[in-house]
């Protein structure tokens, strides 16, 4: 079968936009994957740990809200090459300042500020500059990328040291600013990259005027139930995959290298989520709701049966499929309904919204967590996290009135 120049354009965007995204997960995910041998050092304790990440996380999403607005404006190649350089330089600091107190706080939340100049743009030129068919494609691409940082991280963290661990993917990262900077100069040159039209043989879109016509055409889009999607994913695909090296340690009883190890394979196996679900939404005739309601269901189902079974290895197979399960709906969220929004004209601003408060969830979630957890024990988390994903199946259930519940298919 013959590849047309669009989807070969959408290889070319969708390539490059993954591994940048690779390398952010890989920033974002190291600090979880060396907390057990940080620990072991005795350099920061438990709860300064849930304190950074609350504070990572906080940044992150204040970060997504102000650079998903400055994304509308500005082009991709500028946001992202200078968000990755800057949070690459910062990484860097991270280890020099590990007994600084707030001095590392406000390094490690700068860090974040940074890598949130990533996504919104990215997906704000993915959905420009592609057929919508492409968009969810080069989308999947990304968000697989994001789900595969986690055991990218956790193999550092089995290889080096954490300082070098850390150091090393903030060499990462210098790397991709400078790739970003100049294949995106490329793209751009050679129309690969455009601005707000959707592929080659579309017109321009053509979105409303206006604040408040904007807000109203993002309203029927469902907005606000993926609001709700995204606070929900987000606190299981970030707060607690963050912790879950620190479970496999102190309630499985495995060692640092093992919790390391074990948390390798876990998300490794979690990653392949994102296109389980896009093959599901697929399956399903293109049907974001149906498939949202399957993937929150096994993901309630397997929470319960962590809670209930007590063998280690059976423990860990039901937390990592109950966790595929939220992921598999926030790559929904990520892959299909984002780029669809490309009509609105807020394509960035939306999608950093969104994540804005996917973060802010689980930076709230990661420091309840590590507090609670000394004072009601592991077991009794795992049922607030089921309780968590209940109400996600509540959120899905469809509801037509006053929204646009077409079917998600393409026209190409």
């Amino acid at each position: 079968m013959k590849i047309t120049k669009n989807a070969k354009n959408a290889i070319c965007i969708g390539t490059l936009c993954s591994v940048a995204y690779l390398a952010v997960y890989i920033a974002r995910n190291i600090l979880s994957a060396i907390t057990p041998a940080i620990l072991e050092t005795g350099l920061l304790t438990k709860e300064f740990l849930g304190t950074l990440s609350s504070a990572y996380f906080t940044f992150y999403a204040v970060g997504q809200l102000i650079n998903g607005i400055i994304g509308d404006k500005i082009k991709a190649v500028y946001m992202m090459s200078t968000g990755l350089l800057l949070a690459g330089v910062t990484g860097f600091m991270f280890p020099a300042f590990i007994g600084s107190g707030s001095w590392l706080v406000l390094i490690y939340g700068m860090t974040a500020f940074f890598l949130s100049m990533i996504y919104a743009p990215m997906t704000r030129v993915v959905a420009e500059s592609t057929d919508p068919i492409h968009a969810v494609r080069c989308s999947l691409g990304y968000t697989f990328a994001s789900f595969f940082g986690s055991p990218a991280a956790g193999l550092l963290a089995a290889i080096f040291v954490w300082y070098d661990a850390f150091n090393f993917s903030s060499s990462i990262l210098v790397f991709m600013a400078i790739a970003c900077f100049v294949l995106f100069t490329v793209f751009e040159r050679r129309g690969i990259v455009k601005y707000g039209q959707r592929g080659d043989t579309a017109s321009a879109i053509t979105a409303p005027t206006g604040f408040v016509p904007k807000i109203k055409l993002l309203i029927r889009h469902d907005i606000i139930r993926f609001s709700a999607i995204s606070m929900i994913t987000g606190v299981v695909r970030t707060a607690v995959l963050f912790w879950m090296p620190t479970y496999f340690s102190e309630h499985l009883g495995y060692d640092s290298e093992d919790s390391a190890l074990i948390f390798t394979v876990a998300t490794l196996v979690i990653s392949a989520i994102s296109f389980i679900a896009v093959g599901l939404y697929e399956l399903l005739g293109r049907r974001r709701y149906p498939a949202l309601l399957i993937l929150f269901g096994v993901s309630a189902v397997a929470f319960i049966l962590t809670f209930l079974v007590k063998s280690p290895v059976l423990n860990i197979i039901f937390l990592v499929l109950a966790v595929m399960g939220s992921n598999g709906s926030a790559s929904i969220l990520w892959s299909v309904y984002c780029p669809s929004l490309a009509d609105t004209g807020m394509v960035s601003s939306a999608t950093g919204f969104l994540d804005f408060l996917s973060y802010m969830a689980a930076a709230i979630a990661t420091a309840v967590f590590g507090n609670m957890v000394s004072l009601v024990g592991w077991g009794n988390l795992i049922l607030i996290w089921t309780a968590l994903i209940a109400l996600g199946i509540l959120v899905s259930i469809p509801c037509k009135r006053g929204h646009i519940m077409k079917s998600d298919k393409p026209q190409v």
